[in-house]
């Protein structure tokens, strides 16, 4: 599994702007199957940096509901990427 099949998308939501402002963190939306170890070496592979700490997050599907349809959202796998000080990925205007 290469770099770019492991780490889907950046997760950009208010929350995750305000980690990325306040503690350096990244968040990532992350293949089903991965680990720690794997989001790591991906993450140093794209974007030439070693992270301090990875979290991983397993999101469960959420039943939702508009008027009368009911449907669910799709569960995810998010990882929180700590980077080093002085360290930072631009997730809004990267071409890697």
């Amino acid at each position: 599994m290469s770099a770019r099949d492991i780490i889907v998308r950046p997760i950009v939501t208010e929350k995750a702007t305000k980690m990325q402002a306040n503690g350096n963190w990244i968040e990532f939306e992350v293949a089903r199957d991965t680990n720690k170890s794997a989001v790591a070496q991906a993450v140093q592979e794209i974007y030439h940096i070693k992270p301090v700490a990875v979290n991983i997050v397993n999101t469960k599907p959420k039943v939702r509901r508009v008027g009368r349809y009911s449907g669910k959202v799709r569960a995810v796998k998010k990882a929180m990427v700590k980077l080093p000080e002085g360290q930072t990925i631009d997730i809004y205007h990267s071409e890697d």
